[in-house]
């Protein structure tokens, strides 16, 4: 199979030099590209094409949110973004511009690996305790869509029950125990979501369910 090509971005030389080494020790990733700021992230992503762009948000210039947002509109590059802290306005903003997740910097070696080959494959990388507590601290200072929820008409009731779920953090594998149906109905529901609701992945879908008000800060 054709190894994944990731790009990486980021200001810092030993970040960037530490992650590409890391994911370069293994046959199914190749790193073809480095990038200091955001300017120039958008630029290789265009020219090189990587399934992967590895993003640090906090960059000189052009940040990772605007970067981020310019790589998703003029590639198909899934966007994996990186930042120190745990809860960032600035994650919720790139999830929003079309990343598909986010790790802190000092993520383990193997966690960084199986976060790019995750994202790859079109999945969210979103710890379930994060995700609650960064959306709900977001929704709860006015950002919350209600109008969107007129959107959610377009779904059936089970792809309504998956994105619920989806929004709590569930994986595929608790989302089919809990709606008793397999996991390939639950993949299934999902591609149906994203593209009745025009998302780009399940990153989306979450920040989605919690801005038309499906779901709120504090549900189970």
């Amino acid at each position: 199979m054709r190894a994944l090509r990731v790009l990486v971005a980021d200001d810092q030389d030993l970040f960037r030099g530490g992650f590409a080494m890391i994911l370069n020790a293994h046959d199914d990733i190749t790193v073809v590209g480095e990038a200091a700021d955001g300017a120039e992230a958008i630029a290789k992503a265009v020219e090189l094409r990587p399934d992967v762009v590895l993003m640090d948000i906090r960059m000189p210039g052009v940040d990772g949110v605007e970067a981020t947002a310019e790589v998703c509109r003029r590639t198909t590059a899934k966007v994996l973004v990186l930042t120190m802290y745990d809860v960032d306005e600035y994650v919720y903003d790139a999830l929003r511009a079309g990343a598909g997740g986010f790790l802190l910097k000092d993520v383990r070696r193997d966690d960084l690996v199986r976060a790019v080959r995750l994202v790859a494959a079109g999945e969210s990388l979103l710890a379930p305790s994060v995700t609650r507590r960064l959306i709900a601290d977001v929704v709860g200072r006015g950002r919350a869509r209600p109008g969107l929820r007129r959107r959610l008409d377009e779904l059936t009731g089970r792809e309504i029950d998956t994105l619920r779920l989806l929004a709590q953090g569930r994986s595929n594998a608790e989302i089919a125990a809990e709606l008793l149906v397999s996991e390939h109905t639950v993949k299934t529901h999902v591609s149906n979501l994203l593209t009745k609701l025009d998302l780009r992945d399940r990153a989306q879908a979450v920040v989605f369910a919690y801005e038309s008000g499906l779901v709120v800060p504090g549900d189970d």
